[in-house]
């Protein structure tokens, strides 16, 4: 997979990163721009040697049996400190260094963190969406902002994630006794198509399967 990033510095300070944040947040598409999704990528991060080396990991997967057909890893120095809701700046050049790598292009990729569930409504999912122009989902295991009620106990069932009188995303329960997972949109693509992806990448647990492969690659 060949892009070029060209939209800003990564080497930059806090308070620059929140306002790349706000001034990109207005290329996010909130509606569904994709054609037929074949190929559904997770990505994910870890991290090495006392969190001084980034770990990024791809894992493509197959639609509808979810068969991974590729995958890929990088590592870099770790370079952006570690601040909540900045995350997009530690994690996604070296998630770019691993979609570098790969032969085939995804059709969508599905984040393990938020996307316009956000302060700004820039979160990870957001940010790598407007970088390679892929259609994008955050997919976080806890919530970052906003309010809800619990989802019905039954698999898909979910519940809007509202924050200053606006729907940012969605609280979905994948599975039956099991806490909620949050999702959001990342880039083009709508709440509702989000949330049907996440569950048709939803096999026996929580997690989506594109992220629980891209984790195990991530976690060495």
């Amino acid at each position: 997979m060949k892009f070029e990033s060209r939209l800003h510095a990564w080497d930059v300070s806090t308070a620059e990163a929140r306002e790349i944040q706000r001034k990109l947040a207005g290329k996010v598409i909130l509606e569904d721009e994709f054609d037929a999704i074949h190929y559904v990528a997770g990505a994910d991060i870890g991290f090495e040697s006392n969190n001084k080396i980034t770990r990024a990991a791809i894992s493509i997967l197959e639609l509808p049996d979810l068969d991974e057909i590729e995958t890929a890893i990088a590592r870099q120095a770790t370079v952006f400190p570690y601040v909540p809701g900045l995350l997009s700046f530690r994690e996604i050049p070296c998630l770019l260094a691993a979609m570098q790598k790969l032969g085939q292009t995804p059709d969508m990729v599905l984040c393990d963190g938020q996307g316009y569930a956000h302060p700004r409504r820039f979160g990870l999912a957001c940010h790598l969406g407007v970088i390679t122009g892929l259609p994008t989902i955050g997919v976080a295991k806890s919530r970052l902002i906003g309010e809800y009620e619990e989802p019905e106990n039954m698999r898909g069932a979910w519940a809007p994630l509202i924050d200053k009188g606006e729907t940012i995303g969605a609280v979905l329960r994948t599975r039956v006794d099991t806490r909620p997972v949050y999702v959001s949109v990342g880039h083009r693509i709508g709440l509702a198509s989000a949330v049907d992806y996440v569950m048709r990448c939803t096999g026996r647990y929580r997690l989506p399967e594109t992220t629980r492969h891209a984790h195990r690659l991530a976690s060495g």
